[in-house]
């Protein structure tokens, strides 16, 4: 998952990253309400974790605008404000949960999960894709009990592309979800074909994959 922390503390904002990303999760942070925007703009996140006092503007206002555009990005306000009239103000206004600083770092990985979940629509940490199971928090798979090895971004892809299921996802939809940043890498690269490609070897080894389909000159589509 693609993760935005905004968030104008350095160095809370550096913890929950390297938090996360030993997760798996790829982060990016933005210290300000420009910069934020600027990185909403030319990159899709699966998850904006939002400090609401910016020292440029309100974290209100990013929600607003992530709302007009991007309705599937779950959003989860990280505030020190408690007051009952910006939670409901949050929520009202799109935001997907709620957390109030101080908080445990394994309490923000919980909400993050559970809104992961609720978003896409499954509610355990596993997907089940034909006979292929799919379990999130652990990066594993499986056929009928029988382990998988993939490495970490074919996981990633396999996994994106189940919880996209019957929607075509673009090769730069893909490379923004599985390496972050978009500028930061080549975008005439084959490096997704590739992964894919080694992907759907270890998933035919098993069983015939005629439901991992390729849209040709635009990406890939699960059908389920």
């Amino acid at each position: 998952m693609n993760i935005l922390i905004v968030e104008d503390n350095i160095e809370l904002a550096k913890e929950v990253s390297h938090f996360l990303s030993n997760s798996g999760y790829i982060c990016k942070i933005s210290n300000s309400c420009n910069d934020a925007l600027e990185e909403i703009s030319s990159n899709d996140y699966d998850v904006i974790l939002l400090d609401l006092g910016l020292p440029d503007g309100s974290g209100f206002d990013i929600l607003k605008s992530v709302r007009k555009t991007a309705s599937k990005t779950a959003i989860i306000i990280i505030t020190a404000r408690g007051e009952l009239d910006d939670r409901i103000n949050g929520l009202q206004l799109g935001a997907d949960d709620y957390l109030t600083k101080p908080f445990a770092l394994t309490e923000l990985q919980a909400r993050l999960f559970a809104v992961i979940r609720r978003i896409h629509g499954f509610t355990n940490n596993e997907l089940k894709v034909h006979d292929f199971n799919l379990q999130l928090q652990d990066y594993k798979v499986s056929f009928n009990e029988i382990s998988i090895n993939l490495t970490k971004k074919e996981f990633d892809i396999f996994q994106y592309l189940v919880l996209n299921k019957n929607r075509v996802i673009t090769r730069l939809q893909l490379t923004e979800h599985v390496w972050g940043d978009i500028l930061e890498v080549n975008s005439d690269s084959n490096f997704i074909d590739v992964h894919v490609r080694n992907l759907r070897k270890k998933l035919d080894k098993h069983s015939k994959i005629d439901w991992f389909e390729t849209v040709r000159n635009v990406g890939y589509r699960i059908n389920i």
